[in-house]
């Protein structure tokens, strides 16, 4: 196990986890294994437009979260491509995954079920953080080291600037 990169925070999730808005973030940024990352177009037609798409996301090992999304992308993915011209992005959580909305039959989109977007600058992992991103993602991710190694994939993550939650 690697450390923590530095600047991180590390906290332990145990039952319910803390309460409050604080812990209902912490919760998400820590169970979800995919979040929608919103860009600025920089291609083509579209430049200049909103651009959306799904990416896989870890915030740590499963032993060792720490509330800094790390991803293992492509540049061959419109939403890299874009992130490398403007690092300027958004990443929802939604709770569509948690236990709450599942147990009480409760749709991923109503008000009830939390959702937390990180907004900040996605950067590509530093090489003395990059034996962290590559733990944080394969822990849990495991079949991404079979995805083809021609597709140049790399690992960015995200410095949060500001967090918005909406947990009603």
């Amino acid at each position: 196990q690697g450390a923590a990169p530095s600047r991180m925070f590390s906290y332990r999730r145990e039952g319910g986890g803390a309460p409050g808005r604080a812990g209902t973030a912490r919760f998400l940024a820590r169970h979800n294994t995919w979040g929608f990352v919103a860009t600025r177009a920089a291609r083509g037609k579209i430049q200049g437009m909103p651009y959306g798409n799904c990416l896989l996301l870890s915030d740590g090992p499963i032993n060792n979260s720490t509330g800094i999304p790390f991803f293992y992308v492509t540049p061959k993915d419109n939403t890299v491509t874009d992130l490398l011209k403007n690092p300027m992005a958004s990443l929802t959580l939604p709770e569509a995954d948690g236990n709450f909305c599942r147990k009480n039959v409760i749709d991923p989109e109503d008000p009830r079920c939390a959702r937390l977007t990180l907004m900040g600058q996605m950067v590509t992992v530093p090489p003395e953080e990059a034996e962290f991103a590559k733990q944080a993602m394969f822990s849990r991710h495991p079949v991404v080291r079979k995805w083809p190694r021609s597709y140049e994939w790399f690992f960015m993550k995200m410095n949060i600037e500001h967090i918005w939650l909406q947990s009603w």
